[in-house]
């Protein structure tokens, strides 16, 4: 048996690489914020973007006298082919860039399908288990209502980093309830997956701030609802795994995939060259390789739930 990255890696990739070198040697190495003082001023410099056509913001019930705000991003398509419950990242304290818009406007309008974004609470003022709380109302709201609101039952569900992280724990969630089956992907990009430090990939990122901030008060941050990488990960539906060659957290990635595999899950795993952590959110010709995948493997998800209900 011959392990490597090579097989992961697609040869047709390898021609974005000079310009992804070029690209981050001159954007140089950027990090997340190391303090609460460093929290404030990166929340200060994220300027909203304007709402676009075709974006709503709601709010949709969550625990009891609790609300969850999203936001709705409609295709201009005639029908709708599914529905995609976006988790966005930000390290659990961050929360959408202003970019999220026009990122979930491009998924929608690429592929025909409704995208609902997620507000959940932000650590520290909110840590754990606030923001998982906060998207499993969102996911049990669309398995309740896609049908009648958006004229589909086709759901999948996505996120990056953080939000990759909240997806898995999103579809434990309901896989105990009864409900991932609902879901016909899950579109996984550069998640942490071992928050407990326990794991050689967890020890990596042990000494990161967010991890306090958002899970500090855990006795036992190897509970599956913190760290999904310790779950029992069965019943869950196909899974795309997407993460750069570069990244810190490409071991972490690489051990969820392979215990994904091992409960008998559906699983695609992608590795891309020069490429670092939220690469897919970068304006490079990798990201859009990247992105474009993406929407072909969700688009191949969705028409064959679509299919397995037809007659």
């Amino acid at each position: 048996m011959q392990v490597g990255l090579d097989g992961l890696v697609h040869a047709g990739l390898l021609r974005h690489v000079p310009e992804s070198r070029a690209f981050y040697a001159a954007r140089g190495e950027r990090r997340g914020p190391a303090s609460l003082e460093e929290l404030r001023e990166a929340r200060a410099a994220l300027v909203p973007a304007p709402q676009r056509e075709g974006v709503t913001a709601e709010r949709v019930a969550g625990a009891p006298g609790r609300e969850v705000p999203v936001r709705i991003t409609v295709p201009e398509a005639a029908e709708v082919r599914g529905v995609y419950l976006d988790i966005p990242g930000g390290g659990f304290s961050l929360g959408p860039t202003a970019g999220a818009d026009a990122r979930n406007a491009a998924l929608a309008g690429s592929l025909g399908i409704v995208v609902v974004s997620v507000g959940y609470r932000l650590a520290p003022e909110d840590p754990w288990p606030a923001a998982p709380d906060d998207c499993e109302a969102a996911a049990l709201w669309l398995v309740e209502h896609a049908g009648a609101r958006f004229g589909t039952t086709d759901l999948a569900i996505g996120g990056s980093s953080a939000g990759a992280t909240l997806a898995v724990t999103t579809l434990l969630r309901l896989r105990d309830r009864g409900r991932a089956d609902r879901f016909a992907g899950a579109d996984l990009q550069f998640g942490t997956y071992d928050l407990s430090g326990r794991t050689p990939a967890g020890r990596r990122i042990a000494d990161e701030w967010f991890l306090e901030a958002y899970a500090g008060h855990v006795a036992d941050r190897t509970v599956p609802d913190v760290s999904p990488v310790f779950g029992d990960l069965r019943g869950l539906p196909p899974t795309l795994v997407t993460v750069g060659a570069s990244d810190v957290l490409l071991e972490d990635n690489l051990v969820m995939a392979a215990r994904l595999s091992a409960a008998g899950v559906d699983v695609d795993v992608r590795v891309y060259p020069e490429s670092p952590h939220g690469f897919t959110g970068h304006p490079t010709g990798m990201a859009r390789a990247a992105l474009t995948g993406r929407d072909a493997w969700l688009g191949e998800r969705l028409a064959a739930r679509a299919t397995s209900r037809r007659p």
